[in-house]
């Protein structure tokens, strides 16, 4: 029995170690997997050729073409962010200055995709730095400063005319604040003179009134009052008063003279 159990292990573990692989192979086999990829990558197949290249990094995470080329797939299919993140880990592991100058170009062109210009700017001197002899990154670096350039106007001017809509919307408000400020003033002022002269209307209804009462209680002093005489009535009344008076006393005198002798002898 335990022999049987020992036999067992050992063709178990012939199975399993004999399926394990060597350094070597894997290396061999993740050659392999980028060639595939780059076959695919020159037929535009970038999608297949993105999972090539991963492929041969699963067999080989330390192979600098493997990542080099997996960013370019990845860049080709406009995944800008993943491709940036991929070509500064290419920047990491590649040692020669040609490749690294590769790998800053390739991450300018990124930048670019994503009008990011500054960081395009950087990444082109940074090529440069590793490769000057390579006109292509000169060109495209002198690109990407002109663009940065125009950007950075193109934010100044739209910054400045933000401001000014501010300002406007801010002056437009006011001038609103302002005008219904007036307007309100002018209702206000409409209505005290509403009112005052309805104040006027009653005080003239009320001087009229006492005007009118003015005017009965005069006539009310010069209309007679019941058996009263008026002044005229009275002096004609004086008049002939008088007039009978001095009748009366003719007749009177009339008499006496009557009665009495007239002497005519003087007095010495």
């Amino acid at each position: 029995m335990k022999n049987t159990i020992v036999i067992l292990f050992l063709c178990f573990s012939t199975l399993v170690f004999g399926q394990q692989k060597t350094p070597k192979e894997l290396e061999r086999e993740a050659r392999e997997n980028v060639r595939e990829g780059n076959k695919l990558y020159n037929q535009l197949k970038f999608k297949e050729a993105e999972i090539a290249y991963k492929k041969g990094l699963s067999k080989n995470p330390n192979y600098p073409k493997a990542s080099y080329n997996l960013g370019n797939s990845i860049y080709q299919q406009d995944r800008n962010k993943e491709a940036v993140n991929q070509f500064e880990l290419v920047e990491k592991t590649f040692n020669d200055k040609m490749s690294k100058a590769e790998a800053y170009h390739n991450m300018g062109n990124s930048f670019m995709k994503e009008k990011k210009y500054e960081k395009a700017v950087e990444a082109f001197k940074n090529s440069m730095r590793n490769n000057s002899k390579d006109d292509e990154t000169r060109y495209n670096l002198a690109m990407a400063q002109e663009l940065l350039k125009k950007q950075q106007q193109e934010n100044k001017d739209n910054k400045d005319k933000n401001k000014d809509n501010k300002d406007d919307k801010k002056d437009d408000k006011n001038k609103d604040k302002k005008d219904k400020e007036g307007d309100d003033k002018d209702k206000k002022d409409d209505q005290n003179k509403d009112k005052d002269k309805g104040k006027d209307k009653k005080d003239d209804k009320g001087d009229e009134k006492k005007d009118q009462d003015k005017n009965d209680d005069q006539k009310k002093e010069q209309k007679p009052r019941p058996n009263q005489l008026t002044p005229e009535q009275i002096k004609q009344l004086l008049e002939a008063m008088n007039n009978e008076e001095n009748k009366t006393q003719k007749k009177l005198n009339a008499e006496k003279a009557k009665g009495k002798k007239i002497k005519q002898e003087k007095d010495w």
